[in-house]
């Protein structure tokens, strides 16, 4: 069985434990044989949840000395307000994800997201560039699945001119992502038995 890889059995929910909070997040299907743990529901507006796990992860952030944090809109927000605010942070930057009629400059990155059928764009303003540019920077996000969406931002923010000192996030989910990341716990995706030998040959060949 592949890492954080699961059967799905017509299972509705899976438990998760993150700096000692527990939670049940309900399961959706998001392609064919393919189901994910849904978190939506707790990190919008589960504030005791967003809480704790914020301070467990500035806790492994500190010693690094990120000067800003860069996130992308819109689930990982208040995560990374809180994130800012104890590492003492005056600013965040939160890369968007359509183009307004006030940007009237700005850099765009496109990405696919394991959540999203159709790609996406992750946006940094003009306002935004001048905040990251020379500036130590964590990438932080809630979920980190295939690497998507973090690696546009990573990309984003080189383009700006920061430097990118770490990606961090909550979960790490799935059998994907294999670069390095600051992470508090595993999600895995549930597969039918087709799925999972889909996968398995596809990363074999990755």
């Amino acid at each position: 069985m592949l890492e954080r890889v699961e059967l799905y059995r017509g299972q509705e929910s899976h438990k998760v434990c993150v700096a000692g909070i527990i939670r049940y997040l309900p399961l959706v299907q998001v392609d064919e044989g393919l189901w994910i743990a849904s978190n939506g529901g707790i990190i919008f507006g589960d504030i005791e949840f967003i809480s704790a796990a914020a301070r467990a992860i500035v806790e492994r952030l500190k010693p690094l000395k990120p000067d800003i944090i860069v996130t992308p809109e819109a689930k990982a927000i208040a995560f990374a307000y809180e994130v800012a605010k104890s590492l003492g942070h005056k600013r965040l930057v939160v890369a968007r994800k359509s183009i307004k009629a006030y940007m009237k400059d700005y850099l765009v990155e496109e990405v696919k997201s394991i959540t999203t059928r159709e790609r996406q764009i992750m946006i940094l303003t003009k306002e935004d560039v001048g905040e990251v540019s020379g500036k130590r920077v964590c990438i932080l996000d809630d979920v980190v699945s295939t690497g998507g969406t973090i690696n546009a931002l990573e990309k984003l923010v080189k383009r700006a001119g920061g430097r990118p000192i770490c990606k961090a996030a909550i979960w790490i989910e799935g059998p994907w992502y294999r670069d390095d990341l600051i992470y508090l716990g595993e999600l895995p995706v549930f597969v039918t038995e087709d799925k999972l030998r889909e996968l398995e040959e596809a990363l074999a060949h990755s």
